[in-house]
């Protein structure tokens, strides 16, 4: 006798959720990096965050400790730790020039989470809980993946410059094409090459 498909039916947005703690704690930070990325940290109230999850709000205090810790937890969860992982050092420069003349929304969750960080970045109070994260998660491993004497210096000159190509990418929000796009393959792939070089 074949044993049927269970379906997990599909959650109201607001509604509660059963208990399952892993799953609770995720569906937070996912909607609180929603809540802090459209809304920034000053503007997102806990008691909305929860009810995006799905949750009570006390769940945030019990998980997280409360809305300063749910916001660096959202931070860290932003930027993969191994996210080097999907690149090559010895193609890197023309894969990521390759990648910034293409459009912001070929890849919606990387662009999600720049623009979480984006927001994180002009507000006082968030800040310092972005350039902490962005020493842990972002820079070291870069340092780390450079691998030489110069490579703290490198990867924070490599890491400005790869900012400033996202926002540049966000900001004109679609592909470059023909030449325009050949010729910005070709520049920016040099200078990161320069960045990159001993």
């Amino acid at each position: 006798m074949p044993v049927a498909e269970v379906r997990t039916p599909q959650r109201a947005p607001g509604a509660i959720r059963r208990r399952d703690a892993e799953a609770t704690r995720a569906a937070i930070l996912d909607a609180a990096r929603d809540q802090f990325g459209r809304l920034g940290y000053d503007c997102t109230a806990l008691r909305d965050v929860a009810a995006a999850a799905g949750a009570d709000v006390a769940l945030i205090k019990r998980y997280f400790g409360g809305k300063e810790a749910l916001f660096t937890e959202a931070l860290k969860v932003s930027f993969r730790s191994d996210f080097l992982s999907d690149w090559d050092l010895r193609s890197f420069a023309r894969d990521f020039a390759t990648a910034m003349a293409g459009g912001p929304h070929e890849d919606a969750e990387r662009t999600h989470s720049f623009q979480f960080l984006l927001r994180a970045a002009t507000s006082p109070s968030t800040a310092p809980l972005l350039n902490a994260a962005i020493q842990e998660r972002f820079l070291e491993p870069i340092r780390h993946w450079l691998g030489d004497a110069d490579a703290p210096g490198r990867a924070r000159a490599l890491a400005a410059a790869a900012i400033g190509f996202l926002v540049e990418r966000l900001i004109r929000g679609e592909a470059l094409v023909g030449a325009e796009r050949d010729a910005f393959i070709e520049h920016a792939t040099a200078m990161f090459e320069r960045l990159l070089g001993p």
